[in-house]
């Protein structure tokens, strides 16, 4: 099973060694036809601005939302979440996204950087009741379709949804060193019938 981690910034070597310890491969991609021969892809951290204007400048924007309805299973943490909202909670924001996912966005919902803290949260999809989440500038998300669940929140505000194939996190899973998250997506991805519609091999 071959899992892409977009290495324009953020936790990429993080997720990689997570990736990799489950038994899957980390491919560290930037250009479009990295995308080929991926079964599914991690977004992580970073800055949304810049990431969001590399993205267009790469292409890689256009090529993960034909791979995304195409059905191939992408997971945002913090950043990468942002990214993939189709709709920004402040109407004042405009900036590159990749609109993929049916969820509304606020950015730096629990404060800055000097803010950032580490919360147990319940995840009753995992059967979790404390998985240690680090919020880093963290978002928080709002539904906008009935597609979404909703399978974690904070402070009665979802952090953890999916739709179908994506996921987003508000969280950091890859810093606290619990890989039960990571566990779930690529279960996700195993399951997912991307990869056989595309003669990939899980």
């Amino acid at each position: 099973m071959k899992i892409g981690i977009l290495c324009f910034q953020g936790d990429v070597a993080e997720h990689a060694e997570v990736v990799k310890t489950l038994g899957a491969q980390p491919i560290k991609v930037k250009y479009p036809y990295e995308l080929e021969v991926l079964n599914g892809l991690i977004i992580p951290g970073g800055e949304s601005t810049t990431v969001g204007a590399l993205l267009e400048e790469s292409g890689m924007s256009k090529a993960i939302q034909k791979r995304a309805q195409e059905g191939m299973p992408v997971w945002g943490t913090c950043m990468g979440a942002i990214l993939m909202a189709k709709q920004f909670i402040e109407n004042s924001i405009h900036q590159p996204v990749l609109g993929i996912m049916n969820i509304k966005v606020k950015r730096n919902a629990y404060g800055r950087q000097k803010e950032s803290f580490e919360e147990e949260i319940s995840i009753p999809a995992l059967k979790c009741d404390s998985f240690p989440s680090v919020f880093i500038r963290a978002p928080w998300f709002e539904p906008n379709g009935s597609k979404v669940e909703i399978l974690a929140q904070y402070q009665g505000k979802p952090v953890l949804v999916k739709e179908e194939h994506l996921l987003a996190s508000a969280f950091h899973p890859e810093i606290a060193g619990e890989p039960l998250l990571h566990k779930y997506f690529l279960e996700m991805v195993k399951t997912s019938k991307y990869s056989s519609s595309r003669g990939l091999s899980n």
